[in-house]
């Protein structure tokens, strides 16, 4: 099963991804059952930092990355010696190799992120990309006992609390047990905590990569396991209005001031904003 397609080429087609939403009838609101992924170049593969730092050595690495980083990250976060979720979370946040895949429950955030974190000069180079994910459809590829947790819950996602009970083991051992369950054969989705402003502010959250789905030999992966899925698509930004595209969200206040709070997204907006282009 191919992955569906859609190219995007003029500015009004953005409002299809905007307001694809469904009426919830026991609530009478309407809600979107998608999550988006945004990538400012079509070569860039749905990788996990874990795997592009490791080169195919994950399964030997990981674990000693995740002690590591829990032996000195826990003067700040005491609370990482009882959960490798946790560890995953917090390290994915910080920027350790993790194998968390980053997604946004708004589109505005995945534009913003197809539309920034490249050279400037190279924004009409290449084509942006967004992925779009089918919550329910991620859930449906979970073994049983996920799904129940789920229902149990009344929950779309899980949680590092969810994750704990289900798999009672604040070793290294839980993701091995996570790896024989899931089998590379489904997405599990996790809601992170509010731990800062930045995951508020990007409506954040993630996808845990099963050891098995990413190819050793190459970066597919995780794009192989979603062609075999129905509802999953690939909005293809064209070069030549991503720069329309970034003018807009700016003025809607989609911009690094807002994505990540503080001095740092501050002076990244305030260099992006004054950039003078090439005539």
């Amino acid at each position: 099963m191919a992955i569906k397609t859609v190219n995007i080429t003029t500015i009004e087609q953005i409002n299809d991804m905007i307001w694809e939403q469904n009426l919830e009838p026991s609530i009478n609101r309407y809600r979107s059952n998608y999550l988006f992924r945004g990538l400012p170049n079509i070569d860039y593969h749905l990788a996990t930092s874990l795997h592009r730092n490791c080169q195919g050595k994950e399964s030997t690495i990981e674990e000693s990355l995740l002690r590591n980083f829990t032996k000195y990250a826990a003067i700040e976060d005491d609370s990482l010696k009882s959960s490798v979720w946790r560890q995953l979370v917090i390290g994915q946040h910080h920027g350790l190799p993790t194998r968390l895949l980053d997604w946004t429950y708004s589109v505005m955030a995945a534009l913003h992120f197809a539309t920034s974190g490249e050279d400037l000069g190279c924004m009409e180079q290449h084509d942006g990309v967004i992925w779009q994910i089918d919550i329910m459809e991620m859930n449906d590829s979970l073994p049983s006992r996920y799904k129940k947790t789920l229902a149990r819950k009344k929950a779309y996602l899980m949680t590092i609390e969810m994750l704990d009970d289900l798999i009672h083991d604040e070793s290294y051992t839980a993701l091995k047990k996570y790896d024989d369950e899931l089998n590379g054969k489904g997405l599990l989705l996790l809601e992170p905590p509010s731990i800062d402003q930045r995951i508020i502010s990007q409506y954040s959250y993630f996808s845990v990569v099963p050891a098995g789905m990413e190819n050793p030999k190459d970066d597919n992966g995780i794009e192989d396991f979603l062609c075999k899925t129905a509802n999953t698509r690939k909005y293809i930004i064209d070069k030549s209005i991503k720069w329309r595209i970034r003018d807009m969200l700016d003025q809607m206040n989609i911009n690094e001031r807002t994505i990540y709070p503080g001095i740092d997204g501050l002076t990244a907006w305030l260099k992006r904003h004054y950039y003078v282009k090439r005539i």
